[in-house]
C-alpha cells in the first residue's frame, strides 16, 4: 500500500516510470503485432488488404467498448489499493472478473450478428465476404481480450505492470507466429487468409489468458469463489460501477468511430491524399501508442492517491507524466520533421510517385500537433477515469468530436476535393479539436481536485 509520506518530484517520476515503462513496452508490442498483421494481409492479396481496413476498425470499435466497460475495474482496484492495500484490491478485482465473464459471454454470443455488419454496405461482395469472415472470429478473440482486460486490471491497479509486460510480449509473440502461419499456410498450418489473421490473434489472446490465470494470486480466486457462493455484491452496489464503465465504453466507441470517420473524410481529397495519409497513419501510431502506457500509469498512481485521500499529490503526478510525455514527443517529432523519409519509406512510401511522397512529407511535419493534442486528451481521460468521472468524458468527446470536429473537417475538405496539399491542414484542424478536448478534461480535473471529488464508491471486502 502506498505511503502517506509526501514524495519528491524525482520520486514521483521514478514511480511513474516504474509503472509506465512496462506498459509502454506492452503497447509497443501491440503496435508490432498490428504492423505484422497488416503486412501479412497486404501481401496475401489486394482483396484482403481492402477488406482488412473496415473489418479491423469495426472489430476494434466493438471490442473497445466491451474492454473499456470491463477495464474500469482498474480504477476501482487502484483506489482500493491506495485506501487499504491488497485485501480490498483483491475484492475489487474479483468483482471485475465476474463482470468480465458476463461481458465476454455477451460478446461471444454476438458473433452471428457481428458477421452480418459488412453486408449492410454497398462494397463489392468479395470484399464484404472477407470482412464478414474476420468479424465473425473477432467476436471470439474480442471475448478473450475482454476477459484479459478484467484480469490485467488487478495487476495494473496495484502497480505490478511487469506482469502485464511479460504476459503481453509472450501472447504477442504467439499471435505473430500463428498469424503468419495461418494467413499463408506456413509452419505446417492451414492457409486461411484473412480468417487466419483473426484466428492467429485468438491464439495470442488465449496464451495471455492462460498466463494471467497462472499469475493471479490465490486471494483473488478466493474472493471470486466467495462472491459466487454468497452473491456477495448487491445489485445496487454493482450498477453504478457498470454505468460508469458503460459510459467509458461508449466514449471509447465514439472515439474509435470518429478516428475512422476522419480517414473516410480524407478520402475525399483524392487518391494521392489517401495514399499519403495511409502511410502517415502508421508513423503517427509511433508517436502516440507508447504514450498510452504513461497515461495508464498516471491513472493508476492518481487512483492510489485518491484511495489515500491525498489530493495534493495528483497535480504533481500529472505534471511529471506530462513532462515525460513531452520528452518522448520531442524525440519522435524531431524525426518526423527532420527525417520524414527515414520513417515513411519502410511503411510503403519507397517507390511511390512524387506527388504521394510530397504530400506524405508535408503531413509528417505536422504530426507533432496530433501527438501533443493526444497526450493531453489521453492523459486527461485516464485521470478522469480514476476519479470515476466517465459521464463527463462521454459528453465532452461526443460534443467536440461528433458535433464540432468531424463536421468541420468534412466541410473544409469538401472545398478541396482532389487537393492532396490540403492533407496537412486537415490534420492540424483535427488535432486542434483533440487538444480542446484535452483542455476541457484538465479543467475538470482541476475542479475535482479543488473540491476533493471522488465518484467511485467501493464496497469493502467481506470477512
Amino acid at each position: 500500500m502506498p505511503s502517506q509520506t509526501p514524495a519528491s518530484n524525482l520520486r514521483i517520476a521514478r514511480r511513474v516510470l516504474s509503472v509506465s515503462i512496462p506498459l509502454m513496452g506492452s503497447m509497443i508490442g501491440n503496435l508490432v503485432m498490428m504492423l505484422v498483421d497488416r503486412i501479412c494481409l497486404a501481401r496475401y492479396s489486394s482483396d484482403t488488404l481492402a477488406a482488412s481496413g473496415p473489418a479491423i476498425y469495426t472489430a476494434m470499435a466493438i471490442i473497445g467498448f466491451f474492454a473499456a466497460v470491463v477495464g474500469f475495474s482498474r480504477s476501482c482496484v487502484a483506489q482500493a489499493y491506495g485506501r487499504s492495500g491488497h485485501g480490498d484490491a483483491a475484492w475489487q478485482a474479483a468483482i471485475g472478473i465476474l463482470v468480465g465473464v458476463v461481458f465476454s459471454v455477451v460478446l461471444l454470443f454476438m458473433a452471428p450478428v457481428i458477421e452480418r455488419i459488412p453486408f449492410l454496405s454497398n462494397r463489392p461482395p468479395t470484399i464484404t465476404a472477407l470482412e464478414s469472415q474476420f468479424l465473425y472470429w473477432s467476436a471470439f478473440f474480442g471475448a478473450v481480450m475482454t476477459m484479459n482486460m478484467a484480469l490485467t486490471s488487478y495487476f495494473n491497479g496495484i502497480g505490478k505492470t511487469r506482469i502485464t509486460l511479460i504476459v503481453g510480449l509472450i501472447g504477442q509473440a504467439v499471435g505473430i507466429v500463428m498469424t503468419i502461419g495461418l494467413v499463408f499456410g506456413t509452419f505446417g498450418l492451414p492457409e486461411l487468409g484473412i480468417r487466419g489473421s483473426a484466428i492467429g490473434t485468438l491464439f495470442g489472446t488465449l496464451a495471455m489468458l492462460l498466463l494471467y490465470l497462472i499469475y493471479m494470486p490465490a486471494d483473488v480466486w478466493k474472493d471470486v469463489r466467495k462472491l459466487v457462493a454468497t452473491r456477495g455484491v448487491h445489485l445496487g452496489d454493482l450498477l453504478p460501477r457498470i454505468r460508469k464503465g458503460f459510459a467509458l465504453g461508449v466514449t471509447a466507441g465514439i472515439g474509435n468511430f470518429g478516428n475512422a470517420a476522419f480517414i473516410w473524410i480524407i478520402a475525399g481529397l483524392g487518391a494521392i491524399a489517401l495514399a499519403a495519409n495511409n502511410v502517415n497513419l502508421t508513423v503517427s501510431y509511433m508517436g502516440v501508442i507508447p504514450l498510452l502506457g504513461l497515461g495508464i500509469g498516471c491513472s493508476v498512481l492518481c487512483g492510489n492517491a485518491l484511495g489515500e485521500g491525498d489530493y495534493a499529490q495528483i497535480p504533481r503526478i500529472i505534471l511529471v507524466t506530462l513532462t515525460i510525455e513531452a520528452i518522448y514527443i520531442a524525440v519522435i517529432s524531431f524525426f518526423q520533421i527532420v527525417t520524414p523519409d527515414l520513417l515513411l519509406n519502410p511503411f510503403g512510401l519507397d517507390g511511390k510517385p512524387e506527388e504521394i511522397r510530397r504530400a506524405s512529407f508535408a503531413t509528417s511535419k505536422v504530426l507533432w500537433t496530433y501527438s501533443v493534442a493526444f497526450a493531453f486528451s489521453m492523459t486527461g481521460s485516464a485521470v478522469l477515469e480514476a476519479f470515476g468521472l466517465t459521464r463527463f468524458l462521454f459528453v465532452t468527446r461526443f460534443v467536440l468530436m461528433w458535433v464540432l470536429s468531424i463536421p468541420t473537417v468534412y466541410l473544409i475538405t469538401a472545398g478541396h476535393v482532389g487537393d492532396p496539399e490540403f492533407l496537412p491542414t486537415a490534420w492540424v484542424v483535427g488535432s486542434t479539436f483533440e487538444g480542446a478536448i484535452g483542455v476541457l478534461y484538465f479543467w475538470r480535473i482541476w475542479f475535482a481536485v479543488r473540491n476533493r471529488q471522488n465518484e467511485i464508491v467501493l464496497t469493502h471486502a467481506r470477512a
